[in-house]
């Protein structure tokens, strides 16, 4: 049986992070939620599993069980054809932020600091000791 195609299957709607969050179609024992989370964060998938039996027994009992359920049921699986990254595109991609408040900060002071060098090379290019040395130039290749 095949899915209908929606528009958000197109690539225009699809993250360009490859290391969104799937339930894994390869590495399961149930239903994948414990592989994806270990394939998505690069974790072992036999810990993530002792993880989630220890906290089942131990700390949240049912709660966690109806967690997995839930994640079982809004998570999609691993798309087929899905495309395999290299380990330096994989790098960077682990390097991004999930978190946009500390994305946002680092853009703010990257681009406060290319303001500053901007500024200060205005004050130089419209400075009358630029327009001096720039004008002696132009004599000098005159001649």
């Amino acid at each position: 049986m095949t899915r209908p195609h929606s528009d958000h299957d197109s690539a225009e709607y699809r993250s360009p992070n490859p290391k969104r969050y799937y339930r894994s179609r390869t590495d399961k024992v149930i239903a994948g939620v414990c592989g994806g989370l270990a394939e998505r964060f690069g974790w072992e998938p036999i810990l993530v599993r002792i993880l989630f039996v220890l906290a089942t027994l131990f700390m949240f009992g049912p709660i966690s069980i109806i967690i997995y359920l839930t994640i079982w049921i809004i998570t999609p699986r691993t798309p087929f054809g899905r495309s395999s990254i290299t380990p330096e595109e994989d790098a960077f991609w682990r390097g991004v932020s999930d978190r946009p408040r500390a994305t946002f900060g680092h853009l703010k002071y990257t681009f406060m600091d290319l303001d500053d060098r901007l500024q200060s090379i205005e004050r130089k290019v419209t400075s009358d000791e630029w327009r001096l040395r720039k004008e002696f130039r132009d004599l000098e290749r005159g001649n």
